[in-house]
């Protein structure tokens, strides 16, 4: 042991700053997961090197659900954005709880999907767990605080410095027993994610893009390594242990025999009820390409831009469309 390590020990002020520390977590809000916390998630500590701690906002209990991670790029495709937020909304309806980021981007939609369906969502930061980053996310952190996990292994108030960010995403595998990456480049964050899953022994899922995009580089590079091809979410459930696709089947049953679906088909409720425009509008928004409303108004003729703004403004009221920076407009996968 080095020489001032023992002063410090010997001086207790190592304890008085641990002590000082737990105080600025609490008035946070924020509760402290030691590594011998019976709550310190089980799959966490069979990692190569697990945190000693978690700083925690939210449903600690949320750190024993059975998760999966979905991770990708801060700058997604309209496609991308699409899959993350039906596979979050979906994961969570089947009894998983969504693990992601928070980062812009994939992780924000992921965690937006998971909110949808009332599930569970646990965000890692590579940040203190009291501090918001990116700005944007303000609403989003809230939301995940009120009804899932915030953790971070960072002190309370760290920055987020970008070498924070390697070290975070071994978090996020270690906590889930899979990793889907939905989007990401040739040297992005979700691919060294995905590296350190399969280092954990953890499931590597990969959402397939276009060849054409530099989006779909990396997703596509892990399917030609051997990561599983996911097109829908039964793809991921049966790469699962016994108990959690048991989980998913009666859930799913417990849904048919109360007469709901997967999901709310909210274009199907919208059709009826929908003006000849708006369906003119919805024929010309695609999931995977977003669309400027000046291209919308020019397409369709005759037709006033006020009256295709209220049509857009009912498409996005029911859900069926949403509204990208810079007055793009996306159809939504449901």
């Amino acid at each position: 042991m080095r020489a001032a390590v023992s002063e410090a020990i010997h001086s207790g002020i190592s304890f008085e700053d641990a002590s000082a520390e737990v105080e600025r977590a609490r008035a946070a809000g924020a509760e402290v997961v030691a590594f011998q916390d019976p709550r310190y998630p089980q799959r966490l500590r069979e990692i190569y090197d697990p945190p000693t701690l978690l700083y925690a906002r939210g449903r600690t209990e949320l750190l024993s659900s059975d998760t999966m991670a979905i991770v990708g790029s801060r700058r997604p495709t309209p496609y991308g954005t699409g899959v993350a937020q039906k596979f979050g909304r979906e994961l969570c309806r089947a009894g998983l709880t969504v693990v992601s980021g928070m980062a812009r981007g994939i992780d924000t939609w992921a965690h937006r999907g998971a909110l949808e369906a009332q599930g569970g969502t646990i965000a890692v930061l590579g940040c203190g767990a009291d501090v918001l980053y990116p700005k944007e996310n303000r609403q989003l952190m809230a939301d995940i605080v009120d009804k899932g996990l915030v953790i971070s292994e960072f002190p309370m108030g760290s920055t987020s410095f970008p070498q924070n960010f390697p070290i975070r995403n071994r978090v996020i595998s270690g906590l889930s027993m899979g990793v889907m990456v939905v989007e990401g480049a040739q040297y992005s964050g979700s691919l060294i994610t995905a590296r350190l899953a399969l280092d954990q022994g953890r499931e590597v899922f990969a959402v397939p893009g276009s060849i054409a995009s530099k989006a779909s580089w990396g997703p596509n590079l892990l399917i030609k390594q051997g990561a599983k091809l996911v097109q829908e979410t039964n793809d991921i459930l049966e790469e699962l242990p016994l108990a959690v696709r048991q989980q998913a089947a009666d859930r799913s049953e417990d849904a048919r025999k109360n007469g709901e679906t997967s999901g709310p088909d909210q274009a199907s409720i919208w059709q009826g009820s929908a003006s000849p425009l708006g369906k003119q509008l919805l024929a010309l928004i695609r999931v995977d390409t977003s669309i400027h409303i000046d291209e919308l108004i020019r397409l369709c003729e005759g037709r006033s831009s006020a009256s295709v703004l209220a049509a857009l403004s009912e498409l996005e009221l029911f859900g069926v469309v949403k509204q990208l920076p810079g007055k793009y407009f996306v159809r939504v996968w449901s």
